[in-house]
């Protein structure tokens, strides 16, 4: 039998609209430079089409293998254990084979895209602010998972290093620690004229606004500082690069990500009961419930090889999971909501 390949574009979903509509883009971008495949994509909650409905559209198609990645920045719980989990169900129930890619990750090509949404912002703020008195602070999506927060600080240290500003910092959108608003204070408080805040997010929704909004009522509290808000990665042509790269490798052999510093396999310091723990999704229950403009109290988290749990506290959800340990730090996501 003649194999035919298909690609699959697998995302978390979102209840903003914009942030859905963006991700659908981004789809129709892969269709464009990968034009021998027929490519699909789905959410695991939160909006339509499920990824479920995609490799439904997949197989009927006649594609008898699937090349599937995840539409994630790093690996954390939802691209390490519920993707794997919807795909690996889907394989098992529909006599499918499906090769899962890696997240996108540190790559040259990411950073560029990043390093260009951060001159893009310098480019319409003009001012005689040198870049040895500028901070930049990057705001990553935040996980229970250390190696994917970890990645947001590498990111922040590469784009330091590399535009040569006075200062940076790392903060979080959620789930974590620092988040924006304690991080932002913290960054004032050094003494730099300019702050640049840049969400290392690859498609806007409820979380970039509120980093956005944040980052206003930090330039209202301090008056004295020039605060830019960067352009989020979006549809990069760069960005695009890496997703058909990830594809590619699958085909390589080239797509298996960095589990040195895994949770789930190996003890790391603060999460050693995580170890072995099962894989299973936690998203059939909330999978194409419907996206709305609202912007209300929701506060999504991570993203996320192929094993295990993650927090999900932020999605108000009634399954349980393993807490995180720092959910109470004082500059994290517990003791800083009002």
């Amino acid at each position: 039998m003649l194999e035919k390949l298909g690609v699959m574009l697998c995302g978390h979903g979102s209840r903003d609209t914009d942030a859905v509509r963006e991700f659908a883009v981004l789809s129709e971008h892969l269709k464009k430079r990968l034009p021998q495949y027929p490519v699909e994509f789905g959410y695991l909650e939160f909006a339509t089409p499920i990824i479920r409905t995609g490799l439904d559209a997949l197989k009927a198609n006649g594609v008898t293998r699937v090349l599937a990645v995840p539409g994630m920045l790093f690996a954390a719980g939802h691209a390490k254990n519920d993707i794997p989990s919807v795909l690996n169900t889907y394989a098992a129930t529909n006599n499918l084979r499906i090769d899962y890619g890696k997240e996108l990750g540190i790559d040259p090509k990411m950073m560029r895209a990043a390093a260009d949404r951060v001159e893009e912002a310098l480019a319409l703020f003009k001012s005689d602010v040198p870049k040895h008195e500028t901070l930049l602070v990057v705001v990553g999506r935040g996980a229970s998972d250390p190696d994917a927060n970890s990645n947001v600080s590498k990111v922040t240290r590469l784009l330091w290093e590399g535009f040569g500003f006075g200062w940076a910092e790392t903060a979080y959108s959620g789930v974590t620690f620092p988040l924006v608003e304690p991080a932002l204070e913290h960054a004032a408080r050094l003494g730099y004229r300019r702050i640049i805040v840049f969400p290392y997010f690859l498609f806007t929704g409820i979380l970039v606004d509120r980093i956005y909004d944040a980052t206003d009522a930090a330039a209202a509290r301090h008056p004295e500082i020039e605060f830019i808000k960067a352009p989020y990665l979006n549809d990069h042509p760069a960005v695009i690069d890496t997703f058909v790269e990830r594809v590619e490798q699958i085909l390589t052999g080239e797509n298996f990500m960095n589990c040195q510093m895994c949770k789930y396999r190996t003890q790391v310091l603060g999460f050693e009961a995580e170890v072995g723990a099962a894989q299973e999704s936690h998203h059939h229950h909330v999978e194409g419930i419907g996206t709305s403009e609202a912007k209300g109290p929701f506060e999504l988290a991570s993203l996320p090889h192929a094993h295990s749990h993650h927090d999900h506290d932020h999605h108000h959800h009634d399954h349980t999971h393993a807490p995180y340990p720092h959910a109470d730090h004082p500059l994290g996501p517990k003791s800083m909501k009002k």
